[in-house]
Parts: C-alpha cells; sequence; structure tokens
C-alpha cells in the first residue's frame, strides 16, 4: 500500500509545466488511475483491519439453558418443594354441599390431570411452547375436610379473628384452593382457564383468585416487596422434615394491603428500625449481611435493644416460639393504585404457629400503621400424586 501511494505522489510531482506559463512553477495534475489504485488499497487496508478487529473481538455471552420442567408427580406437591416461581395464581373454589368424597376425588383427578400435562408441556392449547417449569398445589379448607371427615391433620383449623382486621368474607376461604406457579403471568393465566373449565365441569364453582408476581432479581438473591426491603430471608430448607407431616402440609394466606407512601415518608433510619434489617443490604440490625443471624437480645449501652422491642424481625423470630419456623413464600399484588400488597403463603405442620406469631405482630409490630389483612384462608396441603396417578386418590 505505501509503494501504491509513493507512486501516485511521484506521478503528481513529475507531472509537464503548463506550456502557456512558463514563467511559474510547474503545477502538480493528479494521475487519476494511480489516486484510484492508492485510494483501493486503502480500503482494503481498512477492510482487512475491521475483520481482524472483530476477530479478536469476543462474542456475546452464550444465553443460559432456558429452565426445565418440574415434574408434577412426586411425594410432595412441587408448589411447596419447589423454589419460588416469579409469577402465581390463586383460586379458591366452593363445592356443592352434596359433594362426597368420590365427587371430590374425580375434582381433584380432573385438576391433576390439567396440572401434569402443564408440568410436562403437553397441554393441549397452542398458546403455550415449549415446557416451562409450572408448579402447582392443591388444598383443602377446614370446612370441607370436617364434612367429609377426611384424614386431614388434627390442627387444621380456621384462624382466629386478630386485631385490626379488616377482611372480605368473599374473597377469603374456600373448599378447595389451587395456586399455580411460572416464570410468567401469561403461562399461570392460562392455566388458570384450563383448571376453571375442569373445575366447574366436575360441580365446583370459583369463590374467589388473585395474581401475584416477584419483582426482577439477580439469580440467588432474596426479592423484595413493595416497602422495599427483602422478603424470604432466613427461610427453611422446604425439604425440612419440620415443616411436613405424612408428606402434607398446612397453608396459612393471608392478603396483606401495604401502605406503601405512608412507609416510604419515614426516614431512611426510621424504616430500618421499623423493620430491624437495613433496607439496602438486607443485613439484621447486629450483623453485616443479609444471612446473618439477628441477635434479639443484643443491647446498647443505654440498654435498649439493638433490634427494636417493636421491630418486625424480633416479634417474628423463631427465637420466640422454641425454634419453630415456617416456609414463607411471599408474592407482591398490585389490582389498583390504592390496592397493593402482599399475598402471604406459610407452610406448617400446625397452623398455632402462625397464630402465635401473628398475635405479636397485630398487637406490637412497628409496621402495622401501614398494613391491613384484607383476606385469609387455612388449607391442607394434599401429599403429591404418585407417578401415573392423581392427587387425593388415597382420599
Amino acid at each position: 500500500m505505501k509503494r501504491v501511494l509513493s507512486s501516485a505522489m511521484a506521478a503528481m510531482h513529475t507531472e509537464r509545466a503548463n506550456p502557456q506559463d512558463t514563467a511559474a512553477p510547474a503545477r502538480p495534475r493528479i494521475d487519476r488511475r494511480a489516486l484510484l489504485a492508492a485510494g483501493a488499497a486503502l480500503a482494503a487496508g481498512a477492510g482487512a483491519a475491521t475483520v481482524l478487529a472483530r476477530e479478536d473481538r469476543p462474542g456475546p455471552a452464550a444465553a443460559p439453558p432456558p429452565p426445565g420442567p418440574v415434574p408434577f408427580h412426586g411425594a410432595r406437591q412441587s408448589g411447596v418443594l419447589h423454589r419460588q416461581l416469579p409469577a402465581t395464581r390463586l383460586l379458591a373454589l366452593d363445592l356443592p354441599a352434596a359433594t362426597d368424597r368420590a365427587a371430590l376425588r374425580a375434582l381433584l383427578a380432573a385438576a391433576s390431570e390439567v396440572l401434569a400435562r402443564a408440568a410436562d408441556g403437553g397441554l393441549a392449547d397452542p398458546r403455550l411452547t415449549g415446557t416451562p417449569p409450572v408448579t402447582s398445589l392443591a388444598a383443602i379448607g377446614p370446612a370441607l375436610a370436617t364434612r367429609l371427615h377426611l384424614p386431614a391433620p388434627a390442627a387444621l383449623a380456621e384462624l382466629p379473628a386478630f386485631p385490626g382486621d379488616r377482611l372480605d368474607p368473599a374473597r377469603s376461604g374456600g373448599d378447595l384452593l389451587l395456586q399455580v406457579s411460572a416464570e410468567q403471568p401469561w403461562t399461570t393465566g392460562i392455566l388458570t382457564e384450563h383448571l376453571l373449565a375442569a373445575a366447574t365441569a366436575a360441580g365446583a364453582a370459583l369463590r374467589w383468585h388473585q395474581a401475584g408476581f416477584l419483582p426482577p432479581a439477580p439469580d440467588g438473591q432474596t426479592p423484595r416487596n413493595l416497602f422495599g426491603f427483602k422478603d424470604g430471608t432466613a427461610n427453611p430448607d422446604p425439604a425440612d422434615p419440620a415443616l411436613w407431616q405424612q408428606d402434607g402440609t398446612v397453608l396459612v394466606y393471608r392478603r396483606i394491603r401495604m401502605d406503601t407512601a405512608a412507609f416510604a415518608a419515614l426516614p431512611a433510619d426510621g424504616r430500618d428500625l421499623a423493620m430491624g434489617r437495613r433496607a439496602d443490604t438486607g443485613a439484621p440490625l447486629t450483623g453485616t449481611a443479609e444471612h446473618d443471624d439477628p441477635d434479639i437480645y443484643a443491647k446498647h449501652p443505654d440498654g435498649s435493644y439493638v433490634i427494636p422491642a417493636t421491630a418486625h424481625v424480633r416479634l417474628s423470630s423463631p427465637r420466640l416460639d422454641g425454634g419453630a419456623r415456617m416456609l414463607r413464600r411471599g408474592w407482591s399484588y398490585d389490582d389498583t393504585p390504592t390496592d397493593r400488597g402482599l399475598l402471604f403463603c406459610a407452610f406448617m405442620p400446625d397452623p398455632a404457629l402462625f397464630t402465635r406469631v401473628q398475635t405479636r405482630l397485630a398487637e406490637r409490630d412497628a409496621l402495622t400503621p401501614f398494613l391491613t389483612h384484607t383476606a385469609s384462608a387455612v388449607a391442607w396441603v394434599l401429599p403429591g400424586a404418585k407417578e401415573g396417578g392423581a392427587l387425593g386418590e388415597g382420599l
């Protein structure tokens, strides 16, 4: 390329002078063929450099593999055992007064067929593609368990009234509670259609339904609630035997409206003191990292608690219940600008644990002025379905 440029320059300097102006020095004339040759060489060189630069530049990172399917069949239901998925839908159904065990088994079999096909990607619906992860659960309310003399846990019972409750009966309770969760609300919405069609064909009627979501969060990090705090820290392992009783457990559901504007109006340190954790890291006020164990007995030199006596973390601490813990799953909901909050789902073998914790919270929790419980349900989560079988076959 240098030789081509030199030739072009030499041609420009050796051109003859204009014969009409012998007194003036010779004016250079451009040899068009030499200039075009030089330009072509420059373009070729630039193109080669671009190719080399592209070859040296690392390509885009490979996309992570899509999440795999979650088996429907197993000793325990996937809606409790599997990780929490970002989109959820809860359905509560009422059954006719004449329903017997055979009718209940038929209803559960119809729901199981929908859920099993959804789990393995075999549900006949053109709107669903592939085998996205889907988890589910079916649970029976105390009234139906009593009416049909089902082998439910002896502790299964409706919750007592708590101070400050503003429960809507139309959005609470139910004979049969179904929950489906997936990566996208598109999936849960379609599954809801299929489940409701199967349930109504079997004689059930929809009592209430509720959708929830999780905000985006990096893999492995705890999602945040609408107050901006991490929600679900210090959860037990879903496979912990202490949570189960003969492969079943008890679900406590609470719909909690949150006054996000009033809470946000507090100073940042006031919000941290009310929660007992730091909003930025999720660490307890007695620690430096999210998963540090909160020391609810630590005190300042003046004798006051580091985690205040009215802090949410302190009043819900397992240390106040002999170490007993519940598996907590919270999804946010956003139904209207003035009705936003938390769908709190907790799993434990005996709902008396929730009653003890909620009694303390209702009476002394610093968050109470910003929370209103508007719906509630308790239900026995059935053992899982055997391979090729359906939920509730042993009823």
